[in-house]
């Protein structure tokens, strides 16, 4: 079994994690070092759960606030195993999110007496089907583990605050026509030339501007696909416009889709999936104090991250780690050696107050 020396330079640790591969569904290795590697810290209580494992203080602090990485990285692109270049680090994962993943063991090594009680969640399958994420799961059947006051996920910001996240979902616009034969065109109603009045909808469409929390989301809704048509010869009767709407944290999935609907009417709206927004919570006690800590202008996360989990028991939460979000997913991904130690540096003085 791979084994984690958590005192190690956090540099060094993120190294030896990306060397313990993780792809999604086969965390086991990784998820047993890092619970060997807790268990052995006796300010912190360790319970697993599958793959995911969580390590908590308790201080019988005024606060608590948690911190959490996902172990699984997507899979291979001829970057294991790790290597040290200069200043970086690189190797699958490096970016997402073994360095924040790192910096978090480190801290739960090291803080021993934190100014503010702190849970640590480790988990698995963040990135591929929803149904099966880790952090999920623990919201689901063990979310008194969860509560706290404020939440940082350690997913890949270049070391800025990334408040909250968008709210997504996917819908289908239903177009309908009339079948004919191709020769007879004037006999059927064609029903890919009249999605071209959903297409004019969203051309026109002036995505808002919201500012949640002293942070302005912008929002998107966009045509991602579209689909139609029966044969070479047939007047197609059904097309299908596909778009992804975006949206700030002021509303809810089901204010969302309404929202899509109502810009959709006339037309049948078919809802794909969804997730919800999640706003930062910028004005809470812990919040205010970790911006303070770790400096610079918090800025809105454009796209959608765990912390809308969060969210969705009542926990704001911010998306702040080592690592270009641009690299992640990437053949060269790595994260640069001094976002590390400032990040650890800067959590550190969070903390420890």
């Amino acid at each position: 079994m791979a084994s984690l020396d958590i005192h190690a330079d956090v540099a060094t640790l993120t190294a030896a994690l990306i060397d313990v591969e993780s792809v999604s569904g086969n965390e086991a290795e990784l998820a047993d070092a890092v619970e060997a590697a807790l268990r052995t810290l006796p300010h912190l209580t360790t319970w697993r759960f599958g793959n995911t494992v969580v390590a908590r203080t308790e201080l019988a602090r005024s606060e608590r606030v948690v911190l959490a990485g996902h172990l699984d990285t997507v899979p291979p692109a001829g970057n294991l195993p790790s290597r040290r270049v200069g200043d970086r680090v690189y190797g699958l994962g490096a970016c997402d999110m073994k360095g924040g993943v790192a910096v978090a063991l480190r801290l739960a090594a090291t803080v021993t007496e934190p100014v503010r009680d702190v849970t640590y969640v480790f988990y698995d399958c963040e990135e591929i089907e929803a149904e099966r994420n880790g952090l999920g799961r623990l919201s689901r059947e063990h979310p008194d583990l969860l509560a706290a006051d404020f939440a940082v996920l350690m997913e890949p910001s270049a070391a800025h605050v990334e408040g909250g996240c968008q709210g997504t979902l996917r819908a289908d616009v239903i177009v309908r026509g009339k079948r004919a034969h191709s020769a007879r065109a004037w006999m059927g109603e064609n029903a890919v030339h009249k999605a071209a009045d959903v297409l004019n909808r969203l051309t026109s469409y002036e995505p808002r501007q919201v500012p949640v929390d002293g942070l302005v989301y912008r929002e998107g809704l966009n045509a991602v696909g579209i689909s139609g048509g029966v044969a070479g010869n047939v007047i197609p009767d059904e097309c299908r416009v596909t778009i992804n709407y975006r949206f700030a944290p002021d509303r809810s999935p089901d204010e969302a889709f309404e929202h899509v609907r109502s810009l959709m009417h006339g037309y049948e709206v078919e809802l794909r999936d969804s997730a919800p927004a999640a706003a930062p919570g910028l004005h809470r006690p812990a919040a205010a104090a970790f911006v303070a800590a770790v400096g610079g202008e918090p800025r809105p996360k454009f796209g959608w991250t765990d912390v809308a989990r969060f969210a969705e028991l009542g926990v704001p939460a911010v998306n702040y780690g080592p690592g270009e979000p641009q690299l992640a997913h990437t053949p060269d991904e790595y994260v640069d050696v001094d976002e590390l130690y400032q990040c650890e540096e800067r959590l550190r003085g969070w903390l420890a107050g």
